[in-house]
C-alpha cells in the first residue's frame, strides 16, 4: 500500500499549531437564495454530500514509524461528514455583520484532530425555512476552515471549488477524471543518480544562501509598531472590505507595475491611515509584510503538498505621498522578482524541504516565535475562478479570504478577485486589534485617494 507523506512544510504547519495560533485557512462566501432553490436553510445536506465527495477531505494525518517524527495522510475510515458540516443560525439583524462576526469567533478554534482538519458552517438568518429563502431571496453564508497542512491557498481553493455547481457537475460529467500515469521502475539508472546527486547540491546550495539571508533580516529587537505586536489572546476578529478591481486596473495602467503592486500599495497606506487614527506614532522602521508566492509551475496541478514560498516587503507607512508609496512598493516588488521566489529571507519556508521530519517536531515550535524577528504582518492573495459561482442555484456574491496569524503578530490580510470585486478578508487579534472595521474602511479610502492622485 502507497504511503503518502506529509510534505516537508505542510509537517512544519502541522506542528506550528497551538491553541492560541491555529493554522488554518478560512473562506466566508455570501450567496443569495433564488426562488426555485432551497435556500441557505435547504443547502445543507448538499454542501455535506459534494465536500463527502472530495477524496482529500477524507483524510486524516496520522504518525509512521518511519521516517521518525513524519506523519502521512491515511482515509478516515469512521468518516462522518456531520462531523465537518454544521448549520448556525444566527440572531436577527444585519446579516452580513452577524455571519462576520460569527466567522471572526470561529476561526478561534483550532480544529479537531485524529479526523479530518476541516470544517464548514452553513449560518442562516435565524428561523429561516428553505420555503422563506424561497420566496424572499434573503441571504446566506458558507464558512469553509482548511488547515495550512491539508492546504495553500491555491489547493484551497481547489478543494474548496468542489462544492460549487459547475465544478461539482463537471466532476459528475468526468471532465475532471485524472488520467493514470504510467508506472516507473523505483530503481534509478546511473544517469539519474547522478542528476539526483546533481539536484540535491543545488538544493543544499540555496538553502545555505536563504539561511543566511535569513540570519541577515533577522531583527533582535523586534519591536514595532503597537497595533501590530501586542501580545496573543488567542482571539479572533474578522473585518471586510470590498474594492472595484476596475479602480485597481486604472491605477495600474496610469502608473505602470502589476494589480498586486497597487493593492499591496493600498494596504501600506490602509495601515498608515489606521495608525495615525490611532493616535500612534509612525514607526521608525517600516513594517515588514511576508506575501507568500506559489512555486508551482504555471498551469501544473494544484498536487497534494504545498509549495509555498515568500518575499518579503517593507511597507512604506511613513511616506505621506501616495503616488511614492506605490512607487516604492514596485520597486521593492520588482526587486524580489528578480531574484526569484527560492531566494532571500522570505524563501525561509523552502528550508523546510532540507530538514529531516523529526526535527520538524522540535524546530516548528522555535520556528513560530521567531516570526517576529522576520515579518511584522502577512498579506495574501487567493486566487479565484473567474467564471461565476453558485451553490444549488443560489449565486455566490461575496468572498472573504482568511489567513492564520503566526505567534507574535495581531492582524493578517487576505485578498481575492471575484465579480469584478476585490474582497478584502482582515483577521485580528480581537482584544489586539478591536477596531479592525476602521482598518476595513481605510482600504477603501486608500484606493480612492490613488485614484485622485494618478
Amino acid at each position: 500500500m502507497t504511503i503518502e507523506l506529509l510534505a516537508p512544510i505542510d509537517l512544519a504547519f502541522w506542528h506550528l499549531e497551538s491553541a492560541d495560533h491555529p493554522m488554518h485557512l478560512g473562506a466566508l462566501a455570501f450567496f443569495t437564495a433564488v426562488r426555485g432553490t432551497a435556500g441557505g436553510a435547504g443547502v445543507l445536506e448538499l454542501l455535506a454530500a459534494r465536500a463527502a465527495a472530495i477524496p482529500r477531505l477524507r483524510m486524516r494525518v496520522r504518525d509512521v514509524l518511519l521516517p521518525v517524527g513524519g506523519s502521512a495522510w491515511a482515509v478516515d475510515k469512521g468518516f462522518d461528514v456531520l462531523r465537518h458540516v454544521r448549520w448556525l443560525p444566527l440572531p436577527d439583524g444585519d446579516f452580513a455583520a452577524e455571519a462576520t462576526r460569527a466567522a471572526g469567533e470561529l476561526m478561534e478554534r483550532p480544529l479537531e484532530r485524529g479526523i479530518p482538519p476541516w470544517e464548514m458552517y452553513v449560518l442562516t438568518p435565524e428561523g429561516e425555512t428553505a420555503e422563506d429563502a424561497d420566496e424572499d431571496g434573503r441571504p446566506f453564508a458558507v464558512l469553509v476552515k482548511l488547515h495550512h497542512a491539508l492546504a495553500d491557498g491555491m489547493r484551497a481553493v481547489t478543494i474548496g471549488a468542489g462544492i460549487f455547481d459547475q465544478i461539482a457537475d463537471a466532476r459528475a460529467a468526468g471532465v475532471h477524471r485524472v488520467r493514470p500515469v504510467p508506472p516507473r521502475s523505483w530503481l534509478p539508472g546511473p544517469w539519474q543518480v547522478a542528476d539526483l546527486a546533481m539536484a540535491r547540491i543545488v538544493e543544499l546550495g540555496r538553502a545555505v544562501g536563504i539561511g543566511a539571508s535569513v540570519v541577515r533580516a533577522s531583527r533582535l529587537d523586534p519591536r514595532g509598531t503597537p497595533a501590530l505586536t501586542a501580545g496573543s489572546s488567542g482571539t479572533r476578529r474578522l473585518a471586510t472590505a470590498v474594492l472595484d478591481l476596475e479602480d485597481v486596473q486604472r491605477i495600474r495602467r496610469a502608473v505602470g507595475g502589476t494589480a498586486n503592486d497597487v493593492l499591496l500599495a493600498t494596504v501600506a497606506g490602509a495601515l498608515r491611515r489606521w495608525m495615525l487614527a490611532r493616535g500612534e506614532r509612525l514607526p521608525v522602521t517600516a513594517p515588514r509584510a511576508l506575501v507568500p508566492v506559489s512555486r508551482r509551475s504555471p498551469g501544473s496541478p494544484p498536487g497534494s503538498g504545498n509549495k509555498l514560498s515568500a518575499y518579503l516587503l517593507a511597507l512604506p507607512v511613513t511616506e505621506p505621498d501616495p503616488r511614492a508609496r506605490l512607487a516604492a512598493v514596485h520597486g521593492n516588488m520588482a526587486r524580489n522578482k528578480s531574484g526569484g521566489p527560492s531566494r532571500g529571507a522570505g524563501a525561509v519556508a523552502v528550508l523546510a524541504d532540507q530538514l529531516p521530519a523529526f526535527a520538524h517536531r522540535l524546530a516548528a515550535p522555535l520556528a513560530g516565535s521567531a516570526a517576529r524577528m522576520l515579518f511584522d504582518i502577512l498579506v495574501t492573495s487567493v486566487p479565484l475562478p473567474r467564471s461565476t459561482l453558485s451553490l444549488g442555484g443560489c449565486p455566490l456574491r461575496e468572498v472573504y479570504p482568511m489567513a492564520p496569524l503566526a505567534r507574535g503578530q495581531s492582524l493578517a490580510v487576505a485578498l481575492s478577485t471575484y465579480g469584478g470585486r476585490v474582497h478584502v478578508g482582515l483577521v485580528a487579534d480581537g482584544k489586539a486589534v478591536p477596531d479592525l472595521e476602521r482598518l476595513a474602511r481605510a482600504m477603501t479610502d486608500e484606493l480612492e485617494e490613488l485614484l485622485r492622485v494618478i
